[in-house]
């Protein structure tokens, strides 16, 4: 680390409407998977921190749920005031777009960005724009709407220009010793990770089947030596929908466990023993007082 008086830290929130990269982006910044993903819409339901320290500074990311309006319901008002309340006490902002697609939906996320705290343009997908003039183009025309503080491209997804839009963001970063320890990527816990590996193996391997009004709890982390035990509930509001996430035979539910333990023990870098079960809990999604209980509020 350099001299004290040089080193900056400082909050900065990633916001765009849902499926456009933001949890991609986060873990390529740090290096690290940390927030998931999957080509489902409102994949994050949480705000998910993901540090990144280098020798100058400390940039503290926060992963946003994709701003909703498709879904209705006591979990989508959480997670839009999440999106709002990640605005409100972050240092600079990146709001995240595709490359050549500028939606209504983009357009109500941009309504919510802040006019007091730099906001930087980041076009995703640049892997996806063949021509360049049509790409700087597509900016210009982004840029004349809201009064931002720059811009970049990047490959969230091949990891293009990610030191670049680091660059852009360092200048925003406050005076400060780092918040955290420097070899600490995230200040989530390992039980909440634990349950966000779970949540995207359902994502990934169920599809368009998935009941929409799903979550996860885990019932028991526990560690017996050097093993972890963790003990995880899928939650679906309905009896009918039971049967969609374990499959003919158990299948798919052995499938999703399967594919998360070795994902869980690469993250924590230890032996786990996982089991995971379904049991329906009817009304979760609009039970404000139950996602206050899952942190969701």
């Amino acid at each position: 680390m350099t001299e004290t008086h040089a080193y900056h830290c400082g909050f900065v929130a990633i916001v765009g409407r849902p499926n456009v990269g933001k949890s991609t982006l986060m873990n390529h910044l740090i290096g690290q998977k940390i927030s998931i993903t999957s080509k489902k819409a409102q994949t994050t339901r949480h705000r998910v921190t993901g540090i990144h320290t280098d020798d100058n500074a400390q940039f503290v990311f926060v992963d946003t749920p994709g701003f909703q309006t498709y879904h209705k319901g006591a979990l989508n008002e959480t997670l839009n005031k999440s999106v709002k309340d990640s605005l409100a006490n972050v240092d600079c902002v990146l709001f995240l777009l595709e490359a050549m697609r500028f939606t209504a939906a983009d357009r109500e996320v941009m309504a919510l960005l802040p006019k007091r705290t730099p906001v930087i343009l980041v076009v995703n997908k640049l892997d996806k724009a063949k021509d360049k003039a049509a790409l700087d183009a597509f900016i210009q025309t982004v840029k004349a709407e809201f009064p931002f503080a720059s811009s970049e491209v990047v490959s969230a997804k091949h990891g293009q220009r990610l030191a670049e839009l680091l660059e852009q963001v360092r200048p925003y970063l406050p005076e400060s010793m780092p918040l955290y320890p420097e070899d600490m990527v995230t200040d989530k816990s390992e039980r909440f990770l634990a349950a966000e590996i779970v949540r995207e193996k359902l994502f990934r391997y169920l599809g368009e089947e998935l009941p929409y009004e799903m979550n996860v709890e885990v019932e028991q982390f526990e560690m017996d030596g050097a093993l972890r035990r963790i003990y995880i509930a899928v939650l679906v509001d309905k009896e009918n929908q039971k049967a969609i996430v374990i499959g003919r035979g158990g299948e798919k539910l052995k499938k999703i466990s399967t594919e998360a333990r070795p994902d869980m023990e690469k993250l924590f870098d230890g032996k786990v023993f996982l089991e995971v079960w379904v049991k329906v809990k009817s009304g979760w999604a609009d039970d404000v007082r139950f996602l206050r209980e899952f942190g969701l509020d």
